[in-house]
């Protein structure tokens, strides 16, 4: 078990700086998910932590100990990369044994480390195999298996599923999920850029931009509670559509906001987050806006369908809407036919509609009135 506390790391090429002072610390047996753009210097981050990179400035400690200058094999940590990185001419079992093999380990230990590793990742059965009769999710296995052996405090993993096929990546994906349920006391950092395996896999998610972290949570607090805009529509597929605004005035804690859309919005304030004249988002995910039918009434934005995606379960609606330059995007089951030009009218329930101030940054305190979104 591995507690990992990062202090103020900074890293830099020359005069260009990667990251800017990053503070982190994770819990023993805990999965993080690094997530975030290319580079936003998620993988950077990472071989600092692995030793693959020299920090610029500040302090790395693993279970109290500071490891700026500990070569990597001295820092109990192993790491799975992109490319699976196999010895063509070697089995699986010889490719799982051969670092254990070059550290001096017994043969007896060895072969105990590889079967249980062979077990683990379901692998028993390809041991005498050579990398080019598996698929490319086995060889990812494989790759994982080789770092498993070395009974590491902390694994780290660096974008591992990007090189699979959609099938391949899920079941993998799912491969990794069970080993950590297998391996409960073992921490394990995970980068990718793909918001999908952070949500399934994390025990929190550390969303990057830009060299810095923009927000830390679970899945769900980034999902239901996004800091700020960047992170409200990097998590959530498709993004949350973004409506721009402006605060027309105030009156006893409440704040009327107008959107360029025509609609307005009542918004509680009572710690005067909010000023006349500012100018303000709202963002609704699509999974939450509600198409109304031609005779129901209540608050609501008119659109023109441009385009409907067909997804088996359901279609996602693509809508131009008064004073947006983006689509709007609605998922709509698929049970009513839409198409180019039909007139549509949607809302939104109080608690899925989220308030951004000029600067992007949430508002604390976005408990909205009874009736959001009101022509």
């Amino acid at each position: 078990m591995a507690d990992l506390t990062l202090r103020n790391i900074r890293k830099a090429y020359a005069d260009f700086e990667v990251l800017h002072g990053i503070d982190l610390d994770i819990k023993s047996g805990e999965f993080i998910v690094f997530v975030g753009p290319s580079g936003c210097g998620k993988s950077t981050l990472l071989r600092t932590i692995a030793g693959l990179e020299t920090i610029t400035s500040g302090d790395l400690v693993i279970e109290g100990e500071r490891m700026n200058t500990v070569a990597p094999s001295k820092r109990g940590i192993s790491m799975v990369f992109q490319s699976y990185a196999l010895y063509p001419h070697m089995t699986v079992y010889e490719n799982m044994a051969f670092g254990l093999r070059i550290a001096g380990v017994s043969k007896t230990e060895i072969d105990g480390r590889v079967h249980k590793a062979g077990e683990i990742l379901q692998l028993g059965k390809y041991l005498q195999r050579l990398p080019k009769a598996l698929s490319g999710g086995q060889r990812q296995r494989v790759a994982i298996g080789r770092a498993i052996v070395r009974n590491p405090r902390v694994f780290l993993f660096d974008e591992p599923l990007s090189n699979l096929d959609a099938a391949l990546r899920v079941a993998t994906r799912i491969e990794i999920a069970k080993l950590k349920r297998n391996m409960p006391d073992v921490t394990m950092i995970y980068v990718t850029h793909d918001q999908v395996e952070a949500m399934t896999l994390a025990d929190r998610i550390v969303v990057f931009k830009d060299g810095n972290i923009e927000q830390v949570g679970t899945p769900l607090e980034l999902y239901k509670r996004p800091a700020n805009l960047f992170v409200a529509q990097f998590i959530g597929s498709p993004a949350m559509n973004i409506l721009e605004g402006t605060v027309v005035g105030k009156s006893e804690g409440v704040a009327h906001l107008m959107l360029q859309c025509g609609a307005a919005l009542e918004v509680s304030d009572d710690r005067g987050a909010l000023s006349v004249g500012e100018r303000i988002s709202i963002g609704i995910r699509p999974e939450n806006t509600h198409l109304m039918a031609s005779r129901e009434s209540g608050p609501v934005i008119t659109g023109t369908v441009d385009f409907v995606e067909h997804l088996g379960e359901v279609q996602i609606l693509y809508v131009d809407v008064a004073g947006s330059a983006q689509k709007y995007l609605i998922k709509a089951a698929d049970d009513r036919a839409y198409a180019s030009m039909d007139t549509i009218r949607f809302t939104a329930q109080a608690p899925d509609i989220h308030i951004f101030d000029a600067e992007g940054s949430s508002i604390a305190g976005r408990v909205l009135e009874a009736h959001p979104l009101e022509r």
